[in-house]
């Protein structure tokens, strides 16, 4: 019986994905969207903005986090009441925030004191451990963890990462250029430099090794998304924002971790945010133009009829998941 119904699972994928277009209630761009259920996901943007619904998105309640006005381009759930929001910006205004009680209150965990410093995207292995990537400082990486639940972000030991790339860090575009798998592994996906880079741990931040990749890269391109189905395989993906309908070296695949990576050629232009349904071999891509979806691990692809997006959060287990972008713009896909 659990043979036929993986299978009956597995087919369905197959059926193209159809997109549901949703009103959020606010005007702002949204680049961060974290779906728990398919009544719950969490949504983010600028003007200090944050959603959430309980009922499948038919209607979005906003939260008031601080007076403050931040951009809020990542945000990560952990479950109805409980979710991690982080600012992007120089300085002070690169944050994180925390609440766990449905949106009521905010505690400010994280408040930046360097100048320099630029906080991208924020991912969780579970409740208490997280992970934060940003560009780098003075020719040194920049990444922050915890292991408490938020209560305190350390910055791991730079003699622990591989020196910066000139420029190089990530593009705060949709939360994803870091992706985690089980309970030690990660990588991060960066960009803006000569070449584009993934940085990748076993060992939840303790050691670090870093692979080039054969993806465009430049002052408005490299590696703006990542994934990861398992602990093997994992797809990258972005482009030139700059270019939003072209598709130039924007898409590689591995099969070994992270070591090596394949260019594959597919997309129909720039991609933000690349995504895989949980436990499948299926991937959306998705971009302000348009998206994209590939059935086999993403050899090859084929485009989703609908609207553009800069962010997408598929739902646990589910071929479900949502999408939110520009003027408050939030869709819901569905395979079926």
């Amino acid at each position: 019986m659990k043979k036929q119904l993986a299978m009956l699972f597995t087919l369905t994928l197959f059926i193209a994905p159809h997109w549901t277009v949703q009103t959020s209630g606010v005007s702002v761009r949204l680049r961060g969207v974290s779906a728990v259920s398919e009544s719950v996901a969490w949504a983010s943007g600028a003007g200090s903005t944050v959603l959430r619904t309980i009922d499948g998105g038919t209607t979005w309640q906003k939260f008031t986090v601080t007076t403050d006005a931040l951009d809020f381009r990542d945000i990560d759930a952990v479950d109805a009441q409980t979710a991690y929001a982080l600012a992007a910006g120089s300085g002070p205004a690169a944050r994180i925030y925390k609440t766990t009680d449905a949106g009521k209150t905010w505690t400010l965990q994280f408040k930046n004191e360097d100048p320099k410093a630029f906080l991208d995207a924020m991912s969780l292995w579970d409740a208490d451990n997280g992970i934060v990537f940003g560009d780098s400082v003075d020719g040194q990486l920049y990444v922050l963890m915890t292991n408490n639940g938020g209560r305190v972000w350390s910055r791991v030991d730079t003699k622990n990462l591989p020196p910066a790339l000139e420029n190089e860090g990530a593009f705060a575009a949709s939360g994803t250029n870091i992706a985690v798998f089980g309970k030690s592994h990660a990588w991060i996906g960066t960009g803006a430099a000569s070449t584009s880079r993934v940085l990748r741990t076993s060992d939840r931040g303790r050691t670090w090794q870093v692979a080039n990749t054969p993806l465009a890269s430049g002052p408005s391109s490299g590696i703006f998304s990542i994934a990861f189905r398992d602990e093997k395989h994992g797809v990258i993906a972005g482009g030139d924002y700059r270019k939003e309908k072209e598709a130039i070296d924007n898409l590689a695949i591995t099969s070994d971790g992270g070591a090596t990576w394949t260019l594959v050629k597919g997309l129909s232009g720039f991609r933000s945010v690349v995504a895989y349904v949980p436990n499948t071999k299926t991937l959306v891509a998705i971009g302000p133009s348009g998206g994209d979806y590939s059935t086999d691990d993403g050899r090859t692809w084929k485009p989703i009829d609908g609207p553009g997006f800069d962010t997408f959060s598929f739902v646990s287990r589910k071929s479900i998941g949502w999408a939110a972008g520009a003027n408050g713009a939030i869709g819901r896909l569905e395979f079926r």
